[in-house]
């Protein structure tokens, strides 16, 4: 079966944003672009508070109580939202769907069939980057496919290098794509999916690795720069041939190899101002308990200024 692009949508600002990124991504691939609208019924304590007229309040409780939005218009949304997109991108073919139910569980089940789930951020968090709502976080923690959030204010130029005169293009080449990589637990998946991501669009990947000293060195040791540097050498040296197998299975994708000292979720944050696209992954576990997003891949997701995409792994 041809997976999709599927992207959520909720008419706001940033869900707008992402879909026409998901239209940009589908464009790119190859492949059809399918938009979600999720309608939640009215919780039961709502649909029986005195706050409407009792005539729609009985026609909206009604209608809930069968899964049914409360009005007959309210596909109308993502239809235009298709034949809009579908407008400035003849050649992807786009389709709509409309579901009913708490939006990240069915957004998550949506994404399972998708090649990718793309889901819109809420705006600028603490250094100019995601607020993630507590729909898209729940998605991503339990989303079995890439999920990728997008900014309120993204538009294709700022995923591409400014032109001669420095003047923001979508014409010009893609900035780089950035991987966040931990080179103790590398994952095939997940690398993969930012050498696929960097061939794609014909850019280099950057791939961020930050580390720290044992707490056997870090704690009760004099500073030792000779021990120092040994150990960032060592650190190079284990995330290059972390990614010498990948380098000869894609060739063509220039590779930039950055391993410093340090937070690995601050070096990333700071490799996103410079990127296209920043790839991180979620470690899947099977417990119903927590996010399961992990603090380096929480800590990008609200704070990185290019679209993020979380990759789940085993």
């Amino acid at each position: 079966m041809l997976r999709t692009i599927t992207v959520g949508l909720d008419g706001s600002q940033e869900s707008r944003a992402a879909a026409e990124w998901a239209a940009r991504e589908a464009e790119l691939r190859g492949l059809p672009l399918k938009i979600v609208h999720v309608w939640e019924p009215v919780p039961e304590p709502m649909a029986q508070a005195p706050l409407l007229g009792a005539e729609t309040q009985q026609r909206w409780t009604e209608r809930s109580e069968m899964g049914v939005p409360p009005a007959e218009g309210w596909g109308r949304m993502p239809r235009e939202a298709a034949a809009g997109i579908s407008l400035r991108h003849p050649s992807v073919e786009v389709v709509s769907e409309q579901l009913s139910g708490p939006p990240g569980d069915v957004l998550a089940e949506a994404g399972s069939s998708a090649e990718l789930l793309v889901l819109g951020s809420r705006g600028f968090g603490g250094i100019g980057g995601f607020m993630v709502g507590s729909v898209g976080l729940s998605v991503v923690a339990h989303a079995d496919r890439p999920v990728v959030l997008v900014r309120a204010l993204e538009v294709a130029a700022d995923e591409h290098e400014p032109d001669p005169a420095g003047v923001p293009s979508a014409a010009t080449p893609f900035l780089p794509v950035v991987l966040g990589l931990d080179v103790e637990h590398p994952d095939a998946t997940l690398i993969e999916f930012a050498f696929a991501a960097a061939l794609l669009r014909g850019t280099s990947l950057r791939v961020v690795h930050g580390w720290n000293p044992p707490p056997y060195y870090a704690y009760g040791t004099p500073a030792n720069p000779a021990l120092h540097e040994a150990l960032a050498l060592s650190d190079a040296e284990a995330l290059a041939e972390v990614l010498r197998p990948w380098r000869q299975k894609y060739p063509d994708v220039d590779v930039v190899e950055v391993s410093r000292y340090g937070s690995p979720a601050v070096h990333v944050v700071e490799a996103s101002g410079d990127s296209s696209l920043v790839v991180v992954g979620r470690r899947i576990r099977r417990s119903p308990f927590g996010a399961h997003i992990g603090h380096v891949t929480h800590a990008v997701l609200h704070h990185s200024t290019a679209p993020v995409a979380v990759v789940p792994h085993g």
